[in-house]
């Protein structure tokens, strides 16, 4: 022993019968143990030295109780208690691995036994009580620091003694029987300090208390029970002796089974010979019949590993092992807990629990000091249910907050669990509280649905509403069974698991048969697809690099060296409110006068060498002071050839573009989420993967020793698999059917009567599908997935099972894929990616993946990346693709969506943007615009420009939308289907060919009484469109547009409509459209006739057009139509009004015949012209008045 601490010691002073005389250095000598506790070795040497010569028992509390008076002596004698009595594991950080610190650390945790026994003392106790007591009477006010210190030292003395852990060799005491921790429980409530921390937990003013009054109540309540608690006290009720009796009987029948088995086994007579067999069929080692030694009553129990050494299991492959069980205390002990318990629950618990829930928040609190918070919920919560439910006391903690703060401290157990391999145990632990306490949650908002109140049942279905909502609270129990490690966390932990699961599917189940339609919140991780980064370093290439530094040098001699003032008032090359160091700025100002020179902006890089050479003139760095323009230009030289260390640039939000769209999927964020309907069934197929059924399985294993209400729970979830869902087959398996096994010849059969008939289900189904598949037998060896569970029972190969199986390829199929594979390979117009062309070849039974390593297995190819799949990167079209896209154009071209609609459709899969680029290349369209999405006419967003208002900003005027019904109707029988384009397109060539074999063009139809009706009415249309359409062919409909009122007011005549519809020409189709247009469909022959129609004394020229106006259109790239005798100035205001428009929109590449003016006239009865002010504005100068003796009809239309 060291002797400078024994004679510390022996200066304390002796103990005389029972009175304690202390030395008059006793002040001092506590003092001193302190010093020498603080230089401890790692064995703990003084502390052990300390415990071995009782100076706790002999001398401290002897001081205390005695020489309380002291003030002082008692502050340093409570400092020193406080210190030896601190956890072991606190001393040596863990429990230590090497034997000599396990020795040292065993021999602590005896000592600090042994002072739990002695404090276990009505008499220290109630001195600790009364200066606790006298300290809390005094104001905040008058409380000096040395008073709160000694509050602190009491409150951490006391709970490090209720924390020393009983000693399990020395107390085998039974049920009801006190042990040590008892009697410090009954000195505790004897002396009154349970009142005092029922005060510091209920105080306004004692709030700073309130983590250590939580320690101690939790240690207060160790190896409790809450159901224990509540029963104290009462007589037994009858559910309680229903189960005792049935745990009797279950004992009763197992032993008649065992008296009924040993009568068996003895013989009528006693036999001194056991006796010697013979095993037929049985092989030994040397490949004959086993030699059996014993009686033949014993043969059952025969094993080939009779003998032999049992193989050690890894200690990572151990099962986790449980806590110490609970034990009953005396009934004396357990009804002051129980009062102890009531008094808490209605005047501290939601205090409490609120003040250190915020401090858990605000991170006030030390490390794992939340497993107190969740102990003290899911204890107290569980006594107030079974102490007749009263929501008001635990309102607290029955809230969504609650649910949120439980399931996060669960993800990050999990995830430290993983992290932290050395401490998983203790994790594991923390896990066990957090889900306990979950447990009671669920179980209590469970109670408040059975409550009388309504308006507690309204608050129930509020909770359950949100936690049935959210995705977390719902997938909770389904990543607990799926991560399930039976290495790491014990079966009780696995058993409160599944208690759990089945209490909150019970719950839900309940929740969705009172609704039709019940929406939940889905999250779905999405994949940020990567943007390939610029480089952030500059070009290095020396002939860029020469040829930049030719034009920067030249440009600065050419400017004799001299700056602007602009230039030389833009550089700054320092920040000093930037938290950059000096040095660091320094090297950027060289990165920048670098990228100034790689930009060519010579002056721009001077100016800042010069700037930078004023503030960093230390070192020449950026030159001297008295530098020649030459000697700069060399630096600058230098600086530009140089290699410079850069730092990785910020990141920039990428600017959009035209195809944003194409890019808006990509930038989503990672979790995306949205709402859904729920459906319980659905939900409970994700129950069915072997991952949840192993846990059930094994929990099944151990169930002569579970409870009656665990073994339902795990019987309900497997008949929720094996009967609801109709995946029986997920339990054939060779270890289920072993459980099935041992619990049909269990002698207490009749006890877990569900589980026995459950068994006897599952076994029958499996021998149905026995009897079909003769693999069924073969299957029990593994464990199966959804997929092999449709296979097994449904045939192997059929569809609808979730795994593919292979299909073998029969020597025809192999024959045709290779000449089909060669003729792709060995044609010129080869495709980048052959199997894509072969799988519309083989049909619909073989996926690219079948084909590809088909081809692999042939040896046509190498290795599988030869045929690595083509994405949107494909440049090339072939023929058939464009025409496919015209096709398809042609078809979608007057939907809302068309190019939405186009990619749908088309089976070479491009990106969005390439398929614009095609159709602006092929001139289907003339700019993006036009494939944009149409949207409806009430929604807010911004007008797209169209041809009404083109036109109407052209001639200041509106257009007319009001339509009759009867034309909508019967616009709807001029529209062509897709079929009848295909022909027309697939005919086009012959049809043009016959064309220019016709020697003229026969009239129209007939409208010569609409004409004779129309101008008696006043109405003379003259049409004359033989130049325009006769070499024109139309790719879309052309809408008429009037341009003046008299136009107008012939649109709304029904008489001139009925001549529009009878010379082929068509009504708006929908509310979209405005103006009357002349269908695609229309040849040019039609069009000529149609114009002949109109013209009855006349007769079209057979030639069509003549050269020289057809070169006349070229040039001017208009088609400007006379009709009967206009004017000159009409055919300029004509050309003036086209003018105008290609000013406001450039014409488009191809212009032959893109814009043509269609005009009719119309005269009064009177045949009198009218006058009518010019609506065409040409220039801001012109604005004057002139005649007009006939209407115009003008459209304008891009063909491309």
């Amino acid at each position: 022993m060291n002797c400078e601490v024994l004679a510390t010691c022996s200066a304390l002073g002796y103990l005389e019968g029972e009175t304690y005389h202390k030395e008059a250095d006793c002040l001092e000598s506590v003092k001193d143990l302190i010093r020498y506790l603080r230089h401890e070795d790692d064995a703990r040497d003084i502390r052990q030295q300390l415990g071995a010569g009782h100076i706790l028992q002999n001398d401290l509390l002897p001081i205390i109780s005695q020489h309380g008076g002291d003030k002082p002596l008692f502050d340093a004698c409570i400092r020193l208690m406080v210190n030896l009595t601190q956890p072991a594991l606190l001393c040596f950080g863990k429990v230590p691995d090497d034997p000599a610190l396990r020795h040292h650390f065993l021999q602590v945790t005896s000592y600090l036994q042994a002072y739990k026994e002695a404090f276990a003392s009505e008499k220290v106790f109630g001195v600790l009580s009364e200066t606790l007591y006298n300290l809390l009477q005094l104001d905040w006010e008058q409380r000096q620091e040395e008073d709160n210190l000694l509050v602190e030292r009491i409150l951490l003395l006391v709970r490090n003694v209720l924390h020393v852990p009983a000693d399990p060799y020395e107390e085998k005491n039974v049920d009801d029987d006190a042990s040590v921790h008892d009697k410090l429980l009954w000195a505790v409530h004897m002396s009154g300090f349970d009142d005092l921390v029922k005060f510091l937990a209920s105080a306004q003013s004692e709030q700073q208390w309130c983590m250590h009054v939580l320690e101690v109540v939790s240690l207060l309540f160790r190896d409790q029970t809450p159901e224990a608690l509540v029963s104290a006290g009462h007589a037994r009720s009858t559910q309680e002796k229903s189960r005792d009796l049935t745990e009797l009987e279950v004992l009763r029948q197992k032993e008649q089974a065992e008296k009924r088995s040993r009568t068996l086994q003895r013989g009528t007579r006693h036999s001194r010979f056991g006796g010697t067999y013979v095993v037929a069929g049985l092989k030994a080692v040397g490949n004959e019949d086993v030699v059996y030694h014993r009686g033949i009553h014993n043969f059952k129990n025969y094993s080939h590993d009779a003998g032999k050494a049992v193989r050690r299991v890894h200690k990572r492959h151990r099962r986790a092992r449980d806590s110490e069980g609970q034990r009953r205390s005396a009934l004396n002990v357990r009804l002051f807990l129980r009062e102890f318990c009531v008094d808490f629950l209605e005047n501290c618990y939601n205090h409490l629990m609120y003040l250190v829930k915020e401090g858990l928040i605000r991170e006030q609190a030390q490390q794992h000091d939340e497993t107190y918070f969740l102990w003290a919920l899911s204890f107290f919560m569980a006594f107030n249910r079974g102490n007749g439910f009263r929501a008001d006391l635990v309102s607290e903690t029955m809230s969504i907050r609650a649910f949120h703060f439980i399931e996060r401290n669960i993800t990050n157990y999990y995830e430290m669990m993983l992290t932290d391999r050395k401490e998983a145990t203790s994790w594991s632990r923390r896990m066990h509280l957090a889900l306990k306490a979950y447990q009671e949650l669920l179980l209590t908002v469970n109670e408040m649905d059975r409550s009388r109140d309504d308006t507690i049942r309204q608050s129930s279905n509020v909770i359950k509403s949100n936690i049935f909502y959210m995705m977390e609270y719902r997938e909770i129990f389904l990543t607990l069974l799926r991560k399930y490690d039976e290495t790491k966390q014990p079966q009780s932990f696995l058993r409160d698991l599944v208690e759990s699961t089945h209490l909150f599917l019970r719950m839900l189940e309940r929740f969705c048969k009172g609704r039709n339609n019940l929406m939940v919140q889905k999250k779905k991780v999405r994949k940020r697809r990567n943007r390939p980064q610029k480089k952030s370093t500059p070009e290095t290439d020396p002939e860029v690099l020469e040829e930049t530094w030719k034009i920067v040098s030249e440009e600065l001699r050419a400017a004799g060296f001299q700056l602007s003032a602009g230039v030389t008032e833009a550089v700054v090359p320092f920040d000093a409110a930037s938290e950059v160091s000096l040095e660091d700025q320094r090297s950027q100002t060289v990165v920048r006068v670098q990228d100034a020179l790689m930009a060519r902006l010579g002056p721009e890089a001077l100016g800042l060498l010069r700037a930078a050479r004023s503030v960093w003139p230390e070192g020449d760095v950026f030159g001297p002071a008295d530098v020649e323009p030459e000697d700069e230009l060399e630096l600058l030289k230098q600086i530009l050839h140089a290699t410079l260390p850069r730092s990785a640039p910020p990141e920039v939000p990428a600017e959009e573009d035209e195809d944003g769209p194409e890019y808006e999927e990509e930038e989503l964020e990672s979790v995306q989420v949205s709402e859904t309907d729920f459906n319980f069934l659905d939900f409970i197929k994700r129950f069915a993967q072997p991952a949840i059924v192993r846990p059930y399985v094994l929990l099944l294993k151990t169930y002569s020793t579970n409870s009656p209400h665990t073994n339902h729970c795990i019987a309900r979830m497997l008949h929720r698999l094996a009967v609801d869902l109709k995946m029986d087959a997920l339990l054939y398996q060779l270890s289920v059917f072993s459980a099935f096994n041992r619990i049909l010849s269990d002698p207490a059969a009749a006890a877990y009567k569900e589980l026995g008939t459950f068994a006897k289900f599952v076994v029958s189904r499996f021998l149905v599908v026995a009897a079909r598949n003769d693999k069924a037998f073969i299957e029990l060896l593994f464990w199966k997935n959804v997929g092999t569970v449709h296979e097994m029972t449904e045939g192997y190969g059929k569809e609808g099972g979730g795994s593919k199986t292979k299909v073998a390829w029969t020597e025809e199929e192999e024959e045709e894929l290779r000449s089909l594979f060669l003729e792709q390979r060995d044609s010129e117009g080869a495709v980048p990616d052959p199997v894509e062309a072969l799988l519309p070849l083989l049909g619909a039974t073989r996926s690219r993946r079948q084909v590809v390593l088909q081809l692999v297995h042939m040896g046509l190819v190498e290795s599988a990346k030869q045929l690595k799949k083509v994405g949107t990167g494909i440049v090339l079209w072939t023929e058939q693709q464009e025409d496919e896209l015209e096709m398809l154009y042609e078809e979608f071209k007057d939907s809302d969506d068309v190019l939405g609609n186009m990619l749908r459709k088309t089976t070479a899969k491009r990106s969005r943007a390439r398929v614009v680029d095609k159709l602006l290349s092929m001139g289907l369209v003339s700019e993006r615009r036009q494939l944009y999405k149409k949207r409806s006419g009430g929604s807010g967003g911004p007008r797209k420009t169209t041809e009404e208002d083109f036109l109407a900003d052209l001639t200041g005027e509106g257009a007319d939308e009001d339509q009759e019904e009867e034309e909508e109707g019967s616009s709807e029988s001029d529209e062509e289907t897709f079929e009848e384009r295909r022909e027309r397109v697939s005919s086009s060539d012959g049809g043009a060919r016959r064309r220019t074999q016709e020697p003229g063009v026969g009239r129209g139809p007939d409208v010569g009484p609409m004409l004779h009706s129309l101008k008696q009415e006043g109405e003379a249309p003259q049409l004359n469109l033989n130049q325009t359409f006769s070499f024109l062919r139309l790719s879309q409909p052309v809408p008429l547009v009037p341009l003046s009122e008299d136009n107008e007011d012939a649109m709304e005549k029904r008489s001139f409509k009925k001549l529009l519809r009878k010379l082929g020409l068509r009504g708006p189709a929908n509310e979209q459209e405005t103006f009357w247009r002349i269908p695609e469909r229309l040849s040019p022959a039609q069009l000529r006739g149609a114009a002949a129609a109109l013209t009855p004394g006349e007769e079209l020229p057979a030639g069509g057009p003549e050269p020289q106006e057809e070169e006349e259109e070229e040039e001017e790239g208009e088609v400007v139509r006379e009709v009967g005798a206009s004017s000159h100035e009409q055919r300029s205001e004509a050309i003036r009004a086209l003018l105008l428009a290609r000013k406001r929109k450039p014409p488009p590449k191809e212009t032959d015949g893109s814009h043509v003016v269609f005009s009719c006239s119309r005269r009064s009865k009177q045949e009198k012209p009218s006058v009518k002010r010019r609506r065409v504005l040409d220039d801001e100068d012109e604005d004057e008045d002139e005649d007009e003796d006939m209407g115009m009809f003008t459209y304008c239309c891009d063909l491309h």
